[in-house]
Order: C-alpha cells, then structure tokens, then sequence
C-alpha cells in the first residue's frame, strides 16, 4: 500500500498533465504552436502509475502522444512547453516540437512520430543495461496501432529470448487515427500477444492509477531483479481526436455514446474521490494543489513565450557534426 504522500504524488502528477494539456488547448487556437499536437486528456493515471515507481536513471521511450510521459517522469515543463512554441530554450531547441520531446538528465531519451519506432529503441537501452551490468529499467510506451508493426514482435521476441530490464506499456485507447480496434485486430485481448512470447502479461484499467501503480511496481521489480520483460497494456481512451483539439464526435468517426460513456470514467475524477473517501484528501488541499500547478504552468507558458526564436541562419545547427 502506497503512503500518503505518494498517493498524493500520484494526484499532483494527474492534475499537472490534465491541466498543462488544457492550456496547451487553450493557447492552440492562437496559432503561436507551430507544431502538431496530439493530447492525451483521459489517459493521465497510465503515466502518473508508471512513472511513480521509475528513478530519475531509468530510461522511458515515448510517441507523437507523450507530454504525459514527459511530466510523469520529471522533464522540464519550462522545456516542454518552449518546445511547443518552437523556442531555442525548447527541450529539443525549437527543432523537434510536440512530438520529439527529450529530457536525458531525468532519463527522457526522446518520442518519436513513427508509429512503433520507439520499441526497438528502447529494447536497445535494456540491452545496453544488460551488457554493462546495471539494474536500469527502461520503460516504452506505445499505442494500440504500434502492436500491428513488425517491430513490436521482433522487439518482444528478443527482450524475451535476452531476459531485458524492459517493460512494454500498451497505452490502448481503442482508435489509431479514427481505425477503431475492431476494424484491425480479430479479438480485443493484445497482451495474449505479448504471452504468447512467453512475457509476463496483463491487461489492466488504465484508468484506475492504483491499479497501473501496482502492476508497474512489479515490473521494475522484475527487471530490477533480473527476472526479464513485463507487458501490460493498459485499457483508456482519449478524449480528443487523434490530433490536434477537436474531439471528432459524431462526425462519423467515435459515437457520442462511447464518448460520453468513457468521460464518466474520467481517472482524476475517479482518484480525486477516492483519496476524498479515504481522508487522504480534502478540499482545502485540493485547491491548494490547483492554485500550485496553476502558477507552475502559468511560469512556464510566460517563459516559453518570452523565449528567443532560433534564427535562420541557425538552420542548419545540429544537422552535421563538425
């Protein structure tokens, strides 16, 4: 059983990327963001889970879809959010946008747009914590879609047959673009994919951060251990559309009563009533926690904003080594 102050850690950190990325929202529209955007509003606990029980060493890989992760896991929210503007004090110096966020002081290696390009890259640093002897755990998160790439079994395969400190973490949110999981996949149960391999895997409420925390725990365990790969994946869903914020109901795409179904499964409202019942949390911290992330996040956009833009004949930095 977590203590106190952990299970409030969790709450902050669901709080700090539900709000970040409502801001992200509300600034979108002003067209200052000159990079594509894709939130992860409803999905919070899987990352605030995750990431809870990771040391500032351990390596996490994310998607086009990881401004969770990136909080989660400690990255420079002053960096991330200069990044969305395209700033040189951006993460990636204003060159990678929304969807290439690093952070390697805090074990942040990058995200990447290729849609299951991340798993074998992550794969790499547990074997590389492997060779050199380390307990290092690296931690790769990934969408329903990537599981229909050729690298996620080669991936799986190998961790398994080299017994890799890695834990693959299916982010399943049902719809890959707007290609709902029943139009690619003939059963509805990806970690049998993985079990089929041989890896410990499970399929859990990705809404429910106990439960995410739970499972997570045992698997840096695991790795820690020696023991080898864990796959969860973690059932959610998003409440925007896949890019950009629009939420794209009943527009032929996802039905409003799937919508609206999945908003009443809302996981900070869920944690925020059950730390209420439990007398972890009342409501004077409660709004002392908003009034803190509020300033946080209200630091970072004035930074982001007042931060030079790279320069043209800055264009072909960082491109060839010297």
């Amino acid at each position: 059983m977590l203590e106190n102050e952990k299970l409030i850690g969790l709450y902050k950190t669901m709080q700090t990327i539900r709000k970040v990325e409502r801001k992200i929202e509300e600034e979108y529209k002003y067209d200052e963001m000159k990079t594509p955007i894709h939130l992860s509003i409803g999905q919070e606990a899987i990352a605030a889970g995750v990431c809870l029980h990771l040391r500032k060493d351990d390596y996490i890989f994310g998607t086009h879809r990881s401004h969770a992760q990136y909080i989660a896991k400690g990255g420079d929210l002053k960096k991330m959010i200069a990044e969305m503007y395209l700033r040189k004090t951006g993460c990636s110096l204003g060159r990678g946008g929304s969807m290439h966020l690093i952070d390697p002081e805090v074990g942040i290696l990058g995200s990447t747009a290729i849609v299951g390009g991340n798993i074998p890259l992550g794969t790499g640093t547990a074997l590389a914590s492997k060779l050199q002897n380390n307990d290092k755990v690296t931690v790769i998160f990934f969408g329903d879609g990537a599981v229909d790439e050729g690298t996620f079994h080669e991936s799986l395969n190998f961790a398994l047959l080299k017994k890799l400190p890695v834990i693959y973490i299916c982010e399943n949110n049902h719809w890959a673009i707007n290609s709902h999981q029943s139009q690619r996949h003939s059963g509805e149960s990806i970690y049998r994919w993985a079990d089929g391999y041989g890896i410990p895997s499970y399929q859990i409420d990705g809404n429910d951060v106990l439960k995410v925390s739970e499972y997570a725990e045992n698997a840096v365990s695991r790795c820690r251990n020696g023991e080898g790969p864990t796959f969860i994946e973690c059932i959610t869903y998003r409440w925007k559309g896949h890019i950009g914020t629009v939420n794209d109901v009943g527009i032929g795409f996802r039905p409003q009563s799937e919508y609206d179904y999945w908003i009443s499964k809302d996981p900070i409202k869920w944690y925020a009533d059950y730390l209420k019942a439990t007398g972890v949390l009342n409501d004077k911290m409660d709004e002392s926690i908003d009034e803190e992330i509020d300033q946080l996040i209200d630091d970072a956009f004035t930074f982001a904003k007042n931060s030079p833009k790279p320069l043209p004949e800055e264009l072909m930095d960082f491109v060839f080594a010297d």
